[in-house]
């Protein structure tokens, strides 16, 4: 696994852009699935296009962000949200199928947490929206588990060697949301200024915030 792709990381960028394709098997599949359905007027694309871009660019991480924000502003909530995230994130609005039963955990500089789901894909889709390919892909559902730090490394992430990583395996019935820790100088920045430094993979623990 290459230093600049960890783990297929952001690996469609150039398809987005209108380089050439470096789709997946998985995803070339999936593709022609959606086209032959399509087709047959089993699928309405477009309703499939905007169904996707919710969660990509509305229900997606912005949510998780805001979540983030206001535990780091508010510190009852945050104390609500490590003891039931479920309910304080519904506090917020966001909740539903995928996000029924929500468990965040806190990084600290004594402890690094990363999320995995090790069977599948398992993932909360009402805060961070739709899984990244990387995070469904085999070689990271295997290593973070075996080498969490050397899998750390590979995103760009280094940590002193006396903070623990503790990974988190999410499954059909409990889903993690990882809490980074708030970059230093920012206290004066507000709310929605700090949910713009909080990334979808600082939330699964594969990345820090910073200003």
């Amino acid at each position: 696994m290459s230093h600049d792709h960890p783990l297929d990381h952001d690996h469609n960028r150039n398809h987005a852009q209108g380089g050439h394709s470096e789709l997946s098997a998985v995803e070339l599949r999936v593709r022609a699935l959606e086209s032959v359905l399509s087709a047959k007027g089993y699928v309405d694309a477009v309703a499939l296009d905007l169904l996707i871009d919710t969660y990509q660019t509305k229900i997606g991480p912005r949510n998780g962000a805001r979540v983030i924000a206001r535990a780091w502003v508010d510190s009852r909530y945050r104390e609500r949200l490590r003891r039931d995230a479920t309910a304080a994130i519904a506090e917020l609005g966001y909740g539903g199928r995928q996000g029924e039963h929500m468990i965040a955990v806190e990084n600290t500089p004594q402890q690094h947490n990363l999320v995995v789901c090790t069977l599948c894909s398992c993932y909360p889709w009402p805060v961070l929206g739709l899984p990244p390919v990387w995070y469904k892909s085999a070689p990271y559902r295997s290593r973070v588990v075996r080498e969490p730090r050397a899998v750390l490394a590979e995103f760009g992430v280094q940590l002193p060697a006396a903070t623990a990583i503790r990974v988190w395996d999410s499954t059909a019935e409990v889903r993690y949301l990882v809490i980074p820790m708030r970059p230093g100088g920012t206290d004066t920045l507000d709310e929605s200024e700090l949910a713009a430094l909080v990334t979808r993979d600082s939330m699964i623990g594969t990345a820090l915030c910073h200003t």
